[in-house]
């Protein structure tokens, strides 16, 4: 591998970053899907693979805007169909921040499902809140999934697009 070929660095970087946006989906801090579509652009503007560049970044375009899409549409249709309301997932999304300044690595995690936790037994009760946390839970967990699936459908069509350019 030869360092000082620009089209090799470049490839080098993009995989690197792509690695970073699938680790990014998982680990909470970074924009996992965003960071893996940058990468692509990235890698379609400054590398030298020819015309066929724009067509993987086309593709890869599709796949993102499309995941983006469908990660807040299917667990929000979700989340309407179990009733828990905006105002629970919001309480969830504030503790998480709060909780992502006082513990290190777990602590969005843990804050988001306090406060979710936390509302859903304010309106409901101490018996329904953990069964109507879960189904919250869930579909956080499925926004995840999808959005982990469309980051590593993007790094594929990448690794095709290289190979094949």
């Amino acid at each position: 591998m030869d360092l000082t070929d620009s089209g090799t660095t470049v490839s080098l970087i993009t995989a690197v970053v792509l690695l970073a946006g699938i680790l990014g989906v998982v680990i909470p801090v970074l924009p996992g899907l965003l960071l893996c579509w940058l990468a692509v652009l990235f890698w379609a503007l400054l590398g030298d693979a020819g015309t066929g560049r724009w067509v993987v970044l086309a593709l890869a375009t599709v796949v993102a805007a499309g995941g983006t899409v469908v990660k807040y549409l299917w667990p929000g249709k979700r989340l309407k169909s179990t009733g828990v309301p905006t105002s629970s997932m919001l309480a969830g999304g504030v503790l998480g921040v709060v909780g992502f300044f006082v513990v290190p690595v777990v602590g969005l995690v843990l804050g988001f499902i306090l406060g979710l936790w936390l509302a859903e037994r304010v309106r409901l009760g101490p018996g329904q809140a953990w069964p109507s946390t879960r189904e919250a839970l869930g579909a956080v967990g499925l926004s995840l999934l999808v959005e982990f699936a469309a980051a590593l459908a993007v790094a594929v069509i990448w690794v095709f697009g290289l190979l094949a350019t």
